[in-house]
């Protein structure tokens, strides 16, 4: 039979390849500016559009979509197309696809400083932006389906298997988190409420760790590592059983995050259980790339590349192994909301994406240029300034973070909190934040020198744009011989129509089971009569509160804890937050929680809090809101905000809409009063106004009437 010719598109891989190199300088830069925030608060540069409560998660969404996003691109189409012994479907999909992923992040790039954000972790990009991302990520799917159907390889590798269940399980997760009433051009509100809002969050917010900071790069570790090695894959049944296993177990382990919160018992504990299963499918990844090197350490000793990626596995074990430890309730008590998450996530980040991310853009970009890389001396430099930085960063973090969750729970021997000022143990930790700044910028170092060295390699030689291969085309085949173990995957590999909709029924399981019976079991959020509606400048006001980015320093969530309803007050209930559209429980306590805040301090405390934080909490890190006083308050937006809010089942009354803001300028001028009596003089119509009242909401519902929480709260 003849071989057919064909050419891989190699010009679609260089493209991913430079917006990776790109976009991980800016979103690294991004990071180390907020990490810099944390222990110097003039750090964000005396603007509004730079502070760290707007531009922390301009960092998250650079580095996971911008950085990773494009590395899993470049990575899926060089190997998807060698794979399969075919060229990508599409020419005209692949340049739609990169094009779009571009102008997407480049949207969040000019929205997010902007504040225009949904608050949702790592979904903070609002609707219209949401509806680009599934065109795109549906382009992406035709133009990879389109490839594996016009393959010349019967069966589809281990690595294919990541990437169909990437595909799937990432368009799942994006759609159901994505649910959201427009209001207007770029605001919306979720369409769940409080303890249901925060269970689809998690689920989203950890898998997507899973499904695009994990899945695809198993795929390209199955891929990559075994070319650098010159090695088979260890073994096959492993990687069938790692595969199936983590697909299943992972998209379980959501609720994890949420522990001793008003999310109910049975949904906490089946995180939990399914989050210490998940070390299993885990290790096997790692243990499986790690025995593809059996008899090639050699090689790792010459070859960087195999240095970026030994380290990568370490930090994926490692990371791992911690997820299952932090799930356990009473590490998890002591870890949650401190540094200690931050150096979890940032060991993940940092080694597993960002070392292998290195790897293969080192090995891959000289081959699709048929040269040497430039300098093997500088990716040397690369790899110890980066391992190094990786040190310099998790290792305060760790112990800040068990200062932390040590400080925030420690009693006097006469039975009183021994810091009972939230800012002592801020203030506390800041010499660790300094110096994870230091391994931050060691980090960034190593990338911009990658980027020089990779430059250098490319501007000197030329692009294979379109690499020459030839293949045998694909027979229909009548017999499997296949060992009887083995033939049902192999008869599986088959058939990538059939693997999808087995993957998507796989990870449907587990969500499924966890929020079908929170959304429709009435018992699983309780109400309470007390708790009314916000009112019409309250609602405003935690737009705007949404809007800074407060949530990204501030829980809304009190832990039944003595050590916390010492500190904050009463325990949060689940009924407390039905009208919250979305929730606001946080997941970080740089400052501390503000559930319980309302009445606790005078409208001029919170006036002053804002204007300049030192003035009321000296050594303070937060920065100051002056632009709160200067910036009218829109209400133009009110009546349709109320619609919305009536549309998604808050109680307001019929025709409540049409003199909404009758009663917002009654208690903005009620709360300017109250300042002026204070010798604070500022308008009734300023943004400040709204954010006072709304702070001074918070909480007092249960306050005003204990008594009407019932029993099985």
């Amino acid at each position: 039979m003849q071989l057919e010719k064909f050419t891989y598109d190699n010009r679609i891989v260089r493209n991913f390849g430079i917006a990776t190199l790109v976009w991980g300088i800016i979103g690294m830069t991004v990071g180390l500016l907020v990490a810099m925030q944390l222990f110097k608060p003039a750090m964000n540069l005396g603007n509004q559009y730079t502070t760290f409560g707007r531009i922390r998660p301009l960092h998250t969404n650079a580095v996971i979509f911008a950085f990773v996003g494009n590395a899993i691109f470049m990575g899926v189409y060089y190997s998807l197309q060698r794979l399969l012994k075919a060229r990508m479907f599409s020419n005209v999909l692949s340049k739609i696809h990169f094009w779009g992923w571009q102008l997407i992040i480049l949207s969040a790039v000019i929205t997010l400083p902007l504040g225009f954000t949904t608050s949702h972790e790592y979904a903070e990009l609002e609707w219209p932006i949401d509806i680009a991302i599934t065109l795109i990520w549906v382009v992406f799917g035709i133009n990879m389906f389109g490839t594996i159907i016009k393959r010349r390889e019967r069966h589809l590798y281990v690595a294919i298997w990541f990437y169909i269940a990437t595909f799937v399980t990432i368009a799942v997760l994006h759609i159901v988190n994505s649910f959201e009433l427009p209001v207007s051009f770029m605001k919306s509100y979720y369409l769940y409420a409080g303890v249901q809002d925060a269970l689809v969050q998690w689920w989203y917010g950890h898998n997507a760790v899973a499904f695009f900071l994990t899945t695809p790069y198993l795929g390209m570790m199955y891929y990559f590592l075994p070319k650098m090695a010159g090695r088979p894959v260890y073994s096959y049944k492993l990687s069938i059983l790692h595969f199936w296993s983590l697909i299943f177990i992972y998209i379980w382990a959501g609720p994890h995050h949420l522990l001793y919160t008003s999310l109910p018992g049975w949904a906490q504990s089946l995180g939990v259980a399914f989050s210490i299963m998940l070390i299993a499918p885990s290790w096997g990844g790692m243990i499986n790339g790690l025995l593809t090197l059996r008899g090639a350490w050699d090689k790792v000793r010459e070859d960087v590349t195999l240095k970026f990626m030994v380290v990568a596995l370490t930090a994926y074990g490692m990371a791992t192994f911690e997820g299952p430890l932090l799930s356990l309730k009473q590490i998890n008590g002591v870890a949650h909301f401190t540094d200690w998450i931050v150096a979890h996530v940032h060991v993940g980040a940092l080694g597993w994406n960002g070392f292998l991310t290195f790897g293969v853009l080192y090995w891959l970009i000289p081959r699709i240029y048929k040269t040497e890389l430039y300098s093997k001396k500088l990716a040397g430099f690369h790899f110890w300034i980066g391992t190094l930085g990786i040190l310099f960063y998790a290792i305060p973090m760790y112990w800040a973070g068990f200062t932390q969750g040590l400080m925030w729970k420690e009693f006097t021997p006469e039975g009183l909190l021994k810091y009972p000022n939230f800012l002592a143990t801020t203030l506390q930790i800041i010499p660790m934040h300094v110096l994870r700044s230091i391994g931050g910028a060691l980090y960034l170092t190593g990338v911009i020198v990658m980027t020089y060295n990779l430059a250098k390699t490319m501007l000197g030689a030329k692009l294979v744009a379109n690499e020459a291969a030839e293949a045998m085309p694909l027979t229909k085949i009548v017999v499997d011989s296949s060992p009887a173990d083995k033939a049902w995957h192999r008869v599986l590999e088959r058939k990538p129509m059939k693997f999808m909709v087995l993957s998507l029924i796989i990870i449907l399981i587990g969500g499924m089971v966890e929020m079908m019976p929170t959304f429709t079991i009435q018992s699983n959020v309780p109400t309470i009569a007390s708790v009314k509606p916000y009112t019409a400048l309250e609602l405003q006001g935690r737009d705007l509160y949404i809007r800074e980015g407060c949530v990204n320093c501030h829980s809304q969530t009190v832990r039944p804890f003595r050590s916390e309803t010492e500190r904050y007050g009463e325990y949060s209930k689940a009924g407390e937050f039905v009208y919250d559209h979305p929730f606001l429980w946080g997941s970080k306590r740089t400052g501390p929680d503000l559930h319980r805040v309302g009445g606790k301090y005078s409208d001029a405390w919170h006036y002053n809090h804002l204007v300049d934080p030192t003035s009321m909490s000296p050594g303070s890190i937060m920065p100051p809101y002056p632009w709160l006083i200067e910036q009218k308050l829109d209400i133009n937006t009110t009546a349709s905000k109320i619609r919305a809010m009536q549309t998604l089942g808050v109680p307001y009354p019929e025709g409540y809409d049409k003199h909404a803001n009758d009663d917002l300028k009654v208690q903005a001028e009620k709360i300017t009063s109250d300042l002026k009596q204070n010798n604070i003089k500022v308008k009734s119509d300023r943004e400040i106004v709204a954010i006072i009242a709304y702070l001074q909401r918070l909480g007092t519902d249960i306050k005003a009437n204990k008594e009407t929480i019932p029993s099985n709260q």
